[in-house]
């Protein structure tokens, strides 16, 4: 009955209702972490890997991979096949007290994320840059990912 009231009558802090959004975020992490056989997400980085994207642009197939706070010495990009792999770590330094955060979003650890490259990519020609937290991958496109135009058919009404 007490998850009733509004949160502003409440003696406890102002930070009340997104601790308990987070008890209940964590709550529902461990269950299906139970019934996957997984480790729920605390104490995990990046759970599913991070974020990236892929783009066709001047003929090249561009690969980014968003890792802020992640030290470019720490990531190993390998080929195998037609698979592309970023693997890495982000480690946590270790500014304040574990009592002192209100809230932590910010995941630390190791990750891994790969992505299957389109045939003909030439593996010897792969390049990576990092910049402002962006790893960026690019490789010359093969012939079959240039974009074609399709047209429309349209019918008569009858």
């Amino acid at each position: 009955m007490r998850s009733l009231i509004p949160w502003k009558h409440r003696e406890e802090s102002l930070w009340q209702p997104f601790r308990e959004l987070e008890e209940w975020h964590r709550s529902i992490d461990d269950l299906f972490g139970h019934f996957m056989g997984k480790m729920p997400f605390e104490g995990t980085a990046f759970a599913g890997g991070p974020p990236l994207e892929s783009l066709l642009k001047n003929g090249n197939l561009v690969v980014r991979v968003d890792l802020p706070g992640v030290d470019p010495k720490e990531i190993d990009i390998s080929v195998a096949g037609d698979q592309l792999t970023v693997k890495g770590e982000r480690k946590h330094k270790e500014e304040a007290k574990e009592g002192e955060y209100t809230r932590r979003e910010i995941a630390y650890g190791s990750f891994e994320r790969s992505m299957t490259l389109p045939k003909g990519v030439d593996a010897d020609k792969i390049k990576a840059s990092f910049d402002k937290g962006v790893l960026e991958i690019t490789m010359p496109a093969p012939k079959e990912l240039a974009p074609k135009k399709v047209s429309v058919q349209i019918e008569a009404k009858k």
